[in-house]
């Protein structure tokens, strides 16, 4: 069997991006500390580049390439673009951040774009083979980042607890797979969709199903599966923990789309009911749990668990709308995280680290623009109009009602009700608090843009979420 020419034309954007990385991790051992900002320069030159020939080269057909293992599709492609966004913004935030601590090396920004070549597998995987590996490539590369300040103690705790628990995450998702293997003799996620179609829903199916389901779970941080999330974001590196809670979710929503709905639809009945309590309990223990935190960045990671409650809700509706609102979902919450994170890094320097609550104190009276930014994440975040967050949750919460599950819409309502507690509070602590810290925020014009760019983006888009929404029906459809 030979592999076509043009098949190597559909990864191309993967080809581009292992390649560069790989130039970046040469070159950084010849370069002095000096000159180390051209592996930054790269690494964002690389993200740049392959938007350009993802939306280039992409297809909308859905071509299968490599003996059916990898799929060029218009969701894949799509996907692919906002996590090259997300992980742009991310560099670019963690840039003077590692430069002040003395960790600016060549290495973060290898681990972070070989993470994203695995997210990148993940979202074109067509074969269950391909999902795990883009999943291993993935998490392997976070673990490390985790641990990349060496000398930290919560960082390198942190970094054992997320390869403790996303091992026996692994373990699961990958019994669950083989099981499913063996049920249906291939590994082909299309296949599998074809053997499953008009067969009853046996006990090793549903067995095969469940494993599959936990550890998806695992990956998305949802209840009961979620112990991992707190710990990580507030013992990792700040710019380490808005790369994991931004780019990463996009690939895990894709993950949830090829394993869930593509290969597993005949059996949405059994999986839909799985979700429906994942969901809930996430949007319970989310919500609550994060108005007793006083770390900033503790409390967003219950807020991310959550935000999964709410981005399941889209997926177990079972219809073309549902996920077209999911994927809207997590694409407009990537970009919230990363604002918030970024304005984390904002107020923090070197020797302090801005990650409680009350490190926001009278930010209005030393910056009034960067606090109204915050205003507008913290906003969009809890589901206030005129951000992009209210839309989204109401087209999530539009999807459920669709398949008569008021009663979980009512659910998801009330407990966001409770969860905008916990983000007003921020704001009240900006507006009304007075300021104990008097020190100027970073002089950083490119971090400053970043952040500027970032909040407005998320008021014009909900402002005028209509292209966006568009284009999430277009290629879900």
């Amino acid at each position: 069997m030979i592999v076509a020419p043009a098949e190597f034309m559909l990864i191309l954007p993967e080809i581009f991006v292992l390649s560069m990385t790989c130039v970046i991790l040469v070159l950084d051992l010849f370069i002095s500390d000096r000159e180390r900002a051209i592996s930054y320069w790269l690494a964002q030159f690389t993200l740049v580049f392959a938007a350009i020939i993802t939306m280039t080269t992409g297809s909308g057909q859905g071509e299968l390439a490599f003996f059916g293992t990898y799929i060029a599709d218009a969701m894949g492609s799509t996907l692919k673009v906002f996590i090259y966004l997300v992980t742009f913004l991310a560099f670019l935030y963690s840039r003077h951040y590692l430069v002040e601590r003395k960790l600016f090396r060549g290495e973060y920004y290898v681990l972070g774009l070989f993470a994203m070549l695995g997210m990148m597998i993940l979202v074109s995987a067509h074969s269950l083979l391909t999902v795990y590996l883009g999943l291993e490539l993935l998490s392997l590369s976070l673990y490390a980042m985790v641990a990349f300040n060496r000398d930290s103690y919560p960082c390198s705790e942190a970094a054992m607890k997320y390869f403790v628990l996303g091992a026996l995450a692994s373990g699961m998702l990958l019994y669950g797979m083989s099981i499913l293997y063996g049920l249906t003799g291939t590994l082909d996620i299309g296949l599998i969709a074809d053997t499953l179609k008009g067969q009853e829903a046996t006990a090793p199916l549903v067995f095969a199903a469940t494993f599959i389901v936990v550890g998806l779970s695992f990956k998305l941080g949802a209840v009961p599966f979620h112990m991992w999330v707190p710990d990580v974001y507030q013992g990792a590196p700040t710019p380490v923990t808005l790369f994991i809670g931004s780019a990463s979710k996009i690939a895990a929503f894709a993950m949830v789309m090829r394993l869930l709905v593509e290969s597993l639809g005949a059996l949405q009945s059994e999986w839909q009911g799985m979700l429906v309590a994942l969901a809930v309990l996430s949007l319970a223990i989310g919500n609550v749990v994060a108005i007793a935190q006083t770390n900033l960045k503790r409390m967003l990671a219950y807020s991310t668990i959550s935000h999964v409650g709410f981005l399941l809700l889209g997926i177990l509706s079972g219809t073309g709308q549902g996920y077209a609102a999911a994927m809207f979902y997590i694409i407009t919450y990537a970009l919230m995280a990363a604002g918030a994170f970024g304005m984390i890094i904002l107020l923090s320097r070197a020797g302090f680290e801005a990650d409680e609550i009350d490190d926001f104190k009278g930010l209005n009276q030393r910056n009034s623009w960067f606090a109204f930014m915050m205003l507008i994440l913290m906003f969009s975040m809890a589901g206030v109009p005129p951000t992009v967050g209210f839309y989204a949750k109401l087209s999530v919460l539009q999807a459920v009602v669709d398949i008569d599950m008021i009663w979980l819409a009512a659910v998801a309502v009330f407990f966001s009700v409770i969860g905008a507690y916990y983000y007003i509070r921020i704001i009240k602590v900006m507006y009304f608090d007075k300021a104990e810290d008097e020190q100027p925020l970073a002089p950083h014009f490119d971090l400053r843009f970043g952040l500027t760019a970032n909040g407005l983006a998320i008021l014009l888009l909900g402002l005028f979420p209509g292209g966006l929404m568009a284009l999430c029906s277009q290629v879900i459809g």
